[in-house]
């Protein structure tokens, strides 16, 4: 789901650059993005590939049972056209035409992308398995219950 979307209720036609950039990620790398919320560091789908991305190491996101048969050269240009997609600001983010003409042409020339959205990794490990509880929040291993309605 699109920043602007979630923290605002604010939809564009951007917002839709944004899901497919999501999937085009999932896609390549065969990981499902919401599937990353209890690894030890916290990171999403979007974070991992724009921390490979950025050192150059874009191959190891894609699935193994993919990896033999495909093209590097065109997988880490997938990448990169998935990471333009899911910017932070919609200004920053591609319109779907383009993605359509970057994805069918070599001779379109693709911007750095920045930081994507959501990319704010936390230490999960202080976290109990809901998430509600850090082991730190209590004294004498006594847990404290915050009781709020639905």
């Amino acid at each position: 789901m699109a920043p602007e979307y979630a923290m605002q209720g604010l939809f564009s036609i951007k917002s839709d650059v944004f899901s497919f950039g999501v999937l085009l990620l999932e896609m390549i790398s065969g990981r499902k993005n919401n599937g990353f919320h209890f690894q030890e560091h916290g990171e999403s789908l979007l974070t991992l590939a724009w921390k490979l991305w950025s050192d150059g190491r874009g191959l190891e996101l894609i699935d193994p049972s993919i990896k033999e048969p495909c093209d590097g050269v065109q997988v880490v240009k997938c990448i990169h056209i998935g990471l333009l997609c899911v910017q932070e600001d919609p200004t920053d983010r591609p319109t779907m035409s383009l993605v359509v003409h970057m994805l069918g042409a070599d001779t379109i020339p693709l911007t750095r992308p920045s930081l994507p959205a959501f990319s704010v990794g936390r230490d999960v490990r202080t976290l109990n398995p809901i998430g509600l509880i850090h082991k730190t929040s209590t004294i004498n291993e006594v847990t404290l219950s915050d009781v709020s309605p639905r």
